[in-house]
């Protein structure tokens, strides 16, 4: 990965959280960015959260996109971009399977 879009990845990082925290209102959800995986040619980013309590990620992916527009309009006019990546969010399943693995290892018999 180059170190431009390394700085882009961390550049809307950044700024999608911040607008996350204004602008959606998650009804007591605690959201937060894993990882932003820029395109090479920025025609995408994949923002992948993760949520508190785990078994709300999907409602709160349902309040992002329903605001999808709304958060990338905010972007375009906040980054001084060229080109600003269209945002693409998914579901971190990582932190679900190493609570799994958690749980199989502490107690193995259930």
């Amino acid at each position: 990965m180059s170190q431009r879009i390394q700085k882009i990845n961390e550049l809307l990082r950044h700024e999608v959280s911040q607008l996350l925290l204004k602008e959606i209102d998650f009804d007591g959800i605690l959201v937060t960015i894993i990882s932003v995986d820029t395109a090479p040619n920025l025609s995408q980013a994949k923002i992948k959260i993760t949520t508190i309590p785990t078994q709300r990620s999907e409602r709160a992916l349902r309040f992002i996109n329903k605001d999808i527009y709304q958060i990338q309009q905010q972007l375009n006019k906040r980054l001084n971009l060229k080109f600003v990546p269209k945002l693409i969010f998914e579901i971190d399943k990582l932190e679900e399977k190493a609570q799994r693995i958690e749980k199989i290892l502490t107690n193995p018999k259930s």
